[in-house]
Formats: structure tokens, sequence, C-alpha cells
């Protein structure tokens, strides 16, 4: 009687296995070196090798034989990866190959962190005041409509209440006042006034945020720093020598400043500052900021009497001042987080 097709395949795969047992020993029984065990590695157990090829025959091994005939591919296998480890005990595994590793060179520097050339902007404003009496004063971005308009003596119906110039976050209503982010910091200087009594002399830096357009003196959210020096008896000529002790302390001696008549319904009266900045390879006027003597208006709203005190104001802006030192010609670098760019500083 003749065996099936099945029987056939069962018969092919138990003796090609003997084969592979057989072969496989006395070729590994000839190796000498560690390349040699290497290569019969992959002859024999790799990915590619003859136990792997030999698997998808057993898609055709009879049923009933499948059993019998995977233990024995089980025990082919093993007997060789015991055979290879015994062998490489005794001869070791192969040599390396390639670009051998230096020991001795020098590693590669690491990059070293350090603080964004704005961190540093408003550590060194923060000091050049310190030096000049101020003590530094804080307060919330998020703020009501009495800190940001109200208390400053903007009317309801002036322009930079205007939507289009704030990003609010709610319309006011009978549940809560009206909330948006602050425009500058001179809500600060009305949280220290309703909190400390004069005389005083505080600077408030931090972030505002105006929908502004963006291009290369303009952003939508930037910093401050607003100055306030209330005691009897201030005037613009403090003022005045204030902001040039500030410029040349900061920028040297050469700096070059103005300041311009202009207006501000919380100072009166009022002026703008100017320094001269390269932009585009040349040197042109560029405003930092506003300034004044602080309004009657604006001391009643914080319970001072304006009779017996009088103070000034200023806000300057933070960028602006650091472009001017460090020579940036554009404010949105500022804010591309370029590695290349910051590294610099």
């Amino acid at each position: 009687m003749y065996p099936t097709q099945q029987a056939r395949y069962t018969f092919a795969m138990l003796n090609a296995l003997q084969e592979i047992e057989k072969s496989g020993l006395a070729e590994l029984a000839a190796t000498e070196d560690a390349d040699a065990l290497e290569q019969w590695r992959i002859a024999y157990l790799g990915t590619k090798g003859k136990l792997k090829t030999i698997m998808p025959m057993m898609k055709d091994v009879a049923k009933e034989d499948k059993p019998a005939v995977g233990q024995r591919l089980n025990e082919v296998k093993k007997t060789l990866e015991a055979a290879f480890a015994d062998k490489q005990g005794t001869i070791g595994t192969a040599k390396a190959t390639g670009p051998m590793l230096d020991v001795t060179e020098p590693g590669l520097p690491m990059g070293q962190g350090r603080r964004h050339v704005l961190s540093r902007t408003v550590d060194e404003i923060t000091e050049v005041f310190a030096r000049m009496g101020f003590s530094v004063a804080d307060g919330p971005e998020v703020e009501d409509e009495w800190h940001n308009f109200n208390a400053l003596n903007i009317p309801e119906d002036h322009p930079a209440r205007d939507p289009i110039d704030n990003f609010y976050l709610q319309q006011g209503n009978d549940t809560g006042p009206l909330r948006l982010l602050r425009t500058q910091t001179s809500t600060v200087q009305i949280r220290t006034m309703e909190k400390t009594q004069p005389p005083l002399k505080v600077i408030a830096i931090g972030r505002v945020y105006r929908p502004d357009t963006h291009d290369a003196t303009h952003y939508s959210m930037f910093h401050q720093v607003e100055g306030l020096y209330v005691d009897r008896h201030v005037t613009m000529v403090d003022l005045k020598t204030s902001l040039f002790q500030f410029a040349r302390a900061y920028f040297g001696p050469e700096a070059e400043v103005r300041m311009r008549p202009s207006f501000f319904p919380f100072t009166e009266p009022s002026a703008e500052v100017d320094m001269k900045m390269k932009i585009k390879g040349e040197y042109q006027w560029v405003e930092l900021g506003g300034c004044g003597m602080v309004d009657p208006n604006v001391f009643e709203a914080v319970g001072y009497d304006p009779e017996q005190w009088s103070g000034f104001a200023f806000g300057l802006g933070i960028e602006r001042i650091a472009m001017r030192k460090y020579g940036i010609s554009d404010i949105r670098w500022l804010y591309e987080n370029d590695g290349r760019f910051l590294r610099q500083f």
C-alpha cells in the first residue's frame, strides 16, 4: 500500500530535520574561531537560517503527525543551540567590526542653557531701578474694568475701551464684573496705592496684551515696566531726571532720549518717551512708552489727597528696551524660540 501525500511530507520533514542536526553538529565541531562560529549561527539559527526555512513545511504535514514532528523540530533546535553555547564558551564571540571607539578622544560639549534675553532684560532693568530706590510690585494679568479703566480716569466712552483694542474674557453682568487681559501695567499702580499709604516708589514689570498687528516693533503680547513715585512736591523735573538716569545707566552715557508732549487720561501733563535705535540698518526714534504726572482724579480714586500728594508714573516697553540694548531689529524674533537667535545673547 502506497503512503499518502501528507505522509510523504511528514517523512520528508523528519529527514530534513535529521540532516540539519547531523550537518549542523559536524560543521560546528569543525569551527575553530569566533568568526566562523558566528557564520554558523547565522546559517543554522539565524532569522534566515536552515531551521527557519524548514518551518513552512509544517503546514503540509499530516494533522495526526504534527505533534510528533513539532516535538522533533524543537529537539533539533535545542540541540543546536546547546552545542552552539558550548562552542561559544570554548572559543569566544566574534570580534566587532567597523571603526573602533577611541575612549581617549574629548567628548562633545553639552549645550548649556541660558536665560532668555527678555528675562535677562527684566533682571537688568530691575537692578537699575533698585539702585534708584524703587521696590518691586506685582499684580494679576486678568483684570477688572475698575483697575484697567475706571480708576485710571479712562471715561466710559474712551476709545481705549473699544473691544477692538482689548482682549475681553467676559462681558460684565449682574453676577460679576467685566474681565479682560490687562492692557498696561498701570493697573498695578492702582492696586499698590489702594493698599499702601504714601510716600511710595515702586516699579511693576509684567506681561500686557493688546490686539496689535505684528510687525518689527509691535506684538499682541509684550512686557512693560511701570514706575510710580508718590511723595510731597514731586515734579516733572523728577520724572525727567529718573528716566534720563535710567537710560544712561542702562544704555551708557551716549544714550539718546527725548520726551514729547502727549496725552493720557491718567497723567497730566503727559509725555511720550522715545529712544534712538537701529531699525533695518538705520537709527530711528522709537517710542519706548508714556509718562507724566499722576492725574488728581487717579489719586482720588484710590483715596489719596491730591492737595497733599503729587507723583509721576511711566510705562516703558521691555521688548523695545531689549531691542535697543542688544541690537535686535525685529520684535518677532524674541518669540520665535529659534535657538540660533537666542544663543547670541
